[in-house]
């Protein structure tokens, strides 16, 4: 497998602190992003916590195959982890009033034997660019999601819509979080990125395929992207983690 990496977090320009957090373990071929939301630095607690989990347990886990695990495992795996951060985080919100009402988004990618399984729960996104073209992979478990969906907006009045924030599903908000895990297809030059709502609120999916296409090296285009993001307005933090997968790509 040939997979390369770059990950990336930036407070932005109107935050005092950081509620975003990032983890990579490119031997397992794992990526986790989170957005944390709650009080005073209740976020970046249960981002933290979270990422934190799940990296530790799945690579506990899948390091245990030896080699590059199947959709079965992987999936199990996935899933029985977050499980066991989220009730992490709802016994920490629920046992501690500082952390009342804490919670986090997850977007996470793992490679597996047969393409990419990615999970996610809450605005926090993933995109594909193949071969030029950019392709959204997740939607949002938001409010403001649900109001496209059932037709009541228009992309131009979502756009300057007050209920942009308000998700549906987050990590640790309940006992039992509803993961929504799929398979994914993977080529050779594919390149993936995952990211919190404060990129993707700043910049035009146009805008990041472009900044994508223009730079050949990932930590240009991870630059890139945040610089833009902050050019914007910057007004959350912002995180990502971009994937390329190299010629050497082969699930056979």
């Amino acid at each position: 497998m040939s997979l390369e990496f770059y990950s990336a977090t930036d407070v932005g320009r109107s935050r005092g602190n950081n509620e975003d957090s990032v983890v990579v373990d490119d031997k397992i071929g794992l990526a986790i992003l989170a957005d944390g939301m709650g009080g005073y630095k209740a976020g970046e607690v249960a981002s933290e916590m979270l990422t934190s989990s799940l990296s530790l347990e799945l690579s506990r886990c899948l390091r245990e195959t030896g080699g590059l695990v199947t959709v079965a495992q992987a999936r199990l795996a996935i899933e029985a982890c977050v499980d066991i951060a989220n009730r992490a985080i709802f016994t920490a919100a629920h046992g501690n009033p500082q952390f009342s009402g804490m919670g986090t988004t997850l977007v996470l990618g793992l490679f597996c034997d047969q393409g990419l399984l990615l999970g996610h729960v809450g605005d926090s996104r993933a995109y594909c660019l193949r071969e030029g073209r950019l392709t959204r992979m997740t939607r949002d478990h938001s409010l403001l999601q649900q109001q496209l969906d059932a037709g009541l907006l228009s992309l131009e009045e979502a756009a300057v819509s007050n209920v942009k924030n308000l998700l549906t599903r987050a990590v640790g908000v309940e006992e039992v979080v509803r993961l929504e895990l799929h398979l994914h297809q993977v080529q050779a030059g594919d390149v993936f990125l995952l990211c919190s709502d404060g990129l993707t609120d700043m910049l035009s999916e146009p805008a990041i395929c472009g900044m994508l296409v223009n730079h050949a090296e990932l930590v240009d285009a991870g630059r890139a992207l945040i610089d833009g993001a902050n050019e914007m307005g910057g007004r959350d933090n912002i995180s990502l983690i971009a994937v390329r997968v190299g010629p050497a790509w082969n699930l056979n």
